[in-house]
């Protein structure tokens, strides 16, 4: 799908489709915002070719997992970003790459399926913010997706609570499961988000020429979106840490658990094995064993090991070993 948004130079936005190309390149003082969604590769590279896109930059547009970065060229820049296409609060998301070829007068967004944060801009605030200047929408699009991202993070803490007391209450295999699943999804969005922190960083320690730092609503776009992602990168950073404590915290009580039962065992053990070794000794069938005749020895026997049991069962008691 190609939609493409115009404003001509008297402000007047435009939606329509690929006939608004010819429009803009007749005007001049215009600015066009071209959304590319789920195009074939072939038609794809038509288009920017024919906007004097770099071959390098379009190879690495149709890549599927390359990580994101930013990149300048001669004629307009390359932003390339992981955006999402779905979320929920148990950490369960869909990436999609999403390619930015930023000129002085154009944006052409490339995204394989649904985004969130384009369907959101192009209708209702696109108009305004190609106003601004076409990086701006670009900034903005990165910004609002970064916050879907966000709130789902937050709904997330919530369900990290829930877990955090149904293990300390009653601890099992299947919530641990959870808490590895949960450390496993921290990782990958944290390497994300990472880069993007990595992207933003660039933007305001260097002065790209379709990003320039001189305009200040770019700047303020910029800012915006580096202290969003650095949020995002410090909450998956500290959910990621209450989550190996999670685990840490398990494994200590269960193995906790472990000794305490080991212990029982060791004391029981402990008391039989003298009592085992009595019993072995007068179950032998020797013809000549004085004890055997003596009428009491039975008796007599029975109380030694009697004795034994108690004062073992004293002496771990003592040492507070049950």
């Amino acid at each position: 799908m190609i939609r493409t948004l115009l404003l001509d130079a008297d402000g007047h936005a435009t939606l329509g489709g690929e006939e608004l190309i010819a429009r803009w390149r007749e005007s001049p003082d215009s600015r066009i915002w071209i959304d590319l969604q789920g195009e074939g590769m072939v038609r794809e590279r038509e288009m920017l070719e024919a906007f004097g896109c770099h071959p390098m930059a379009i190879d690495d547009a149709h890549r599927d997992r390359h990580p994101p970065k930013i990149e300048e060229f001669d004629d307009h820049t390359l932003i390339l970003y992981r955006g999402i296409s779905s979320f929920d609060d148990e950490l369960d998301y869909v990436p999609q790459q999403m390619a930015f070829l930023l000129g002085e007068r154009f944006l052409i967004s490339l995204h394989p399926g649904q985004a969130m944060s384009v369907d959101r801009l192009f209708e209702r605030e696109g108009e305004h913010l190609l106003g601004w200047s076409p990086e701006y929408v670009a900034l903005r699009i990165m910004y609002i997706s970064a916050g879907f991202y966000l709130d789902s993070l937050l709904a997330f803490e919530t369900q990290l609570s829930d877990l955090e007391d149904a293990l300390t209450n009653d601890g099992s295999d299947t919530l641990m499961r959870r808490v590895i699943a949960y450390r496993s999804r921290l990782v990958k969005m944290r390497r994300i988000f990472n880069y993007h922190v990595g992207i933003t960083q660039q933007l305001i320690g260097h002065d790209y020429d379709h990003l320039p730092r001189a305009n200040e609503e770019t700047l303020h776009a910029i800012n915006d979106v580096h202290e969003r992602f650095e949020r995002l990168l410090s909450l998956t950073q500290m959910y990621y840490d209450i989550c190996g404590d999670l685990l840490d915290g398990y494994l200590s009580l269960s193995s906790y658990e472990l000794n305490s039962t080991m212990r029982i065992l060791t004391v029981i053990t402990a008391i039989f094995v003298p009592l085992s070794f009595l019993a072995g000794v007068y179950g032998m069938n020797f013809s000549y064993m004085p004890e055997l005749s003596f009428r009491y020895g039975y008796f007599i026997v029975v109380g030694v090991m009697l004795t034994l049991m108690v004062s073992m069962l004293y002496l771990f008691r003592r040492k507070r070993w049950f």
